[in-house]
Order: C-alpha cells, then structure tokens, then sequence
C-alpha cells in the first residue's frame, strides 16, 4: 500500500453553503459567458463606418465577377451627348429631390441643405464632362471652341488631385451670379464684366485692371483671388530671346547653351506658353496676376473630394475592389425606407438618418459615379449576368 495514501483527504468536514431562499438564481447562470467578437477596422473603415446599412453583405461572391469586355456606357440620361447640353444636366441631376414624406430631419435641417445647395457654383469639372461625352479629342476641340466663342469659361484652382480643379462654367451662368452678387457695387459689377467679355479665354487677370477698392471688393466677394507663385526654382541659364521662342532653331540654340538634363534645355518653364499654348503659367507675371474664381467653389471641392473618398470606401468592402452597380448604390443610399409602404423593415432608415443626407446633403449616386470614372479612379464593364459592375482602378481620390 503506498505511503503517500491517507485519511486527510476523507476527513476534511464541509459544511453546506447557506443560501438565502428569497433569491432566485437566473435561468442562464448554468450558461458560460463569453466576451462578443469584434472585427478589427482600419483607419479607413473607422472613418467612413457610420449607422447605414452597410454591413459586410453574407452573398458577396467570393470569386471575381465575369467581364464580357464590351464597352459600358454609364447610365445617364442626356438626350443630346453635346457640351452645351452636358454642363447644364450635369448641374440639374446634382442632388436627389428632397423626400415628400417620412425624410428624417426637421425643418431646420431641410433648410440648411437647401441653402447648401442654391449657394454652390454652376461649375461641372471637366472630367465630368469626359466621362459623359465618351470623346475626349472631340470634347477638347469642342471646349477651345466655345471658349474662344465667349460661350464656356474655364476655372482652374491649382492643387487640387486629380480632375477636381478644373471646371467649366456657362458664361450666362457666371454672369447671373455676378449680377446677383450682394456685395459688389453695380460699377464694380460692370468692369469684372467688361474684363471677362474682352479676356474669353484667360484664366487670369492682370491687378493693373482693377483699382484698389474694386480688386478688395472682389476679393472679399470670392469673384477673384490672389495669385501665388507656384514656381520657385530660380532661372540660372540663360534663355532664347521673345523673338526665338517655341521655333526648333530657339530650341537647339537652347540645348547648346543650357546643360543637358536641365529644364532650360528643354525650352524652359514657359516652353508651351511662350509658343502659343495655355498651360504653361509666366513666373515673371504670377505676383500681378489675380485668378478668377467663384463665390463657394471651396465647399463645392470639399463635397467633390469626400464623396469620391466615400464611393471608393465603400467598393473597398466588396472582394476584389468590384462590386455589381446595383449593390454600390444600394450601399451609398443606405437601406431607406419607403414611405409607401404600411409597415417598415427592422433594417429600414429614414434618408435623414443616412450619410447620403446628413453629410453630403442629398448627393446623386450617379453623379458621384461619373466623377469617379472621369477622374480614373473606377471603371465600370459589363458583367453579362448582374448587369454593370463598377472596378476600382488602384488610383487614390
């Protein structure tokens, strides 16, 4: 019999635990808890998740969806694919009607997105348009045109990514807000346009147009805004004479003079500029230069650049980066509720309570969609079985 066997253990007195009869245990005591699962989110996620219905989608294919390789169109409805008739549908399908009945938001805030939307500018950026026409050698001709026609005006504010800072605006329509302006005099008003109809295709005017008092009245109303030299490096070599520029022989006579690899051996800053085209920008003239501008064009940009950033973090939740078009505006909507239905679903919303609403005031998904695809950031195909599917590109907004 092994030593280590005695009779401590058999000895050892317990007494019952005393239990008061008035307390009543809980039917799920007996059952272990358990802490809930969470899955991790990134930065991106945690910045675009709000309390839409955009949880992970359970039927999510998990394999790529087909591609038949035809040419998709985007779903538009343009009667006549022209420029004239593009700048004003693009303004028109902006933002979805505001709902009749059941819109989740008070009066206050139905009030406030109108006054949002009747203050942004009548401005269509050009990749917008691009997206559209589908031809983009003819849409460019089509704009030099109508700008040397007076019919178009452009707008460029620099440094804003890709296919935001350049727009197009009606010159009827630049009129109208000029005329209607509240804080300009009507001789101020008069001689910003005597200066936009004489310059139809300038992008800038020069400050010697304007007296003092009328270029700071400008510049308060957002009609015009100061020019900042956006080219620094200093101009070492020398180059050709204003009589050589933009010919070969002023462009050979440059490479002898300038080191190769340098800019100036290439023609210099201004080399399109100086030959006749309008991309290039003087660095001699930008201090005495005033850009022309819109009143609103920053909340304009801001609206543009956060819905692009929302679009594509909502294709980022779909395998691949692709999604059918049908599920990413479903995603963009929210699961809003149908005021004509007698009962509403559990997962139903009131379109107020949506980041649709209450952050972008009501934004078309079709529109976003286009600025998108003009821009590169998706592209939209053919699928063959779901109908369209939108890809993204890999490019940030």
């Amino acid at each position: 019999m092994p030593l280590n066997y005695t009779a401590a253990p058999s000895s050892r007195i317990t007494k019952p635990s005393t239990r008061n009869p008035l307390i009543r245990r809980s039917p799920f005591s007996t059952h272990a808890r358990r802490k809930p699962t969470q899955r991790p989110k990134s930065a991106q996620d945690n910045e675009y998740d709000d309390d839409d219905n955009d949880d992970d989608d359970l039927s999510l294919p998990t394999s790529r969806l087909p591609d038949t390789g035809l040419p998709a169109p985007l779903p538009t409805s343009l009667p006549h694919p022209t420029l004239i008739s593009a700048i004003p549908h693009i303004r028109t399908n902006m933002f979805t009607p505001l709902p009749e009945r059941a819109a989740g938001m008070s009066s206050t805030r139905i009030a406030e997105v109108l006054n949002f939307r009747r203050a942004l500018p009548p401005i269509a950026t050009v990749a917008h348009v691009h997206a559209l026409l589908n031809a983009p050698t003819a849409t460019e001709r089509e704009i030099a045109e109508l700008m040397r026609g007076g019919v178009v005006r452009k707008i460029v504010v620099p440094g804003r990514g890709t296919g935001v800072g350049e727009g197009l605006v009606l010159v009827e329509e630049w009129e109208r807000v000029v005329r209607e302006s509240r804080g300009l005099t009507e001789e101020v008003k008069q001689t910003l346009l005597h200066h936009l109809r004489t310059n139809p295709t300038a992008l800038t005017l020069r400050q010697s147009l304007f007296t003092p008092a009328d270029a700071t009245s400008l510049l308060h109303a957002s009609f015009l805004t100061s020019s900042t030299q956006s080219w620094t490096t200093t101009d070492v070599y020398s180059q050709p004479s204003p009589a050589l520029l933009g010919t070969l022989t002023s462009l050979s006579r440059t490479a002898i003079s300038a080191p190769s690899g340098t800019l100036a051996a290439v023609g210099g800053q201004n080399a399109i500029h100086n030959a006749g085209g309008t991309v290039g920008v003087n660095p001699a003239n930008t201090q005495d230069e005033f850009h022309l501008t819109l009143p609103a064009i920053g909340a304009f940009l801001r609206l543009l650049t956060s819905a692009r950033a929302h679009l594509l973090a909502l294709l980022s939740k779909s395998p691949y980066r692709e999604a059918p078009l049908s599920l990413l505006r479903e995603r963009w909507d929210g699961a809003v509720a149908d005021p004509e239905r007698s009962q509403r679903r559990v997962t139903d919303v009131l379109p107020g309570k949506t980041r649709k609403w209450r952050v972008f005031s009501g934004l078309e998904f079709d529109w976003v969609l286009a600025e998108c695809v003009g821009a590169g950031l998706v592209e939209v195909f053919e699928t063959g079985s779901v109908g369209l599917g939108v890809r993204g590109t890999g490019k940030r907004a």
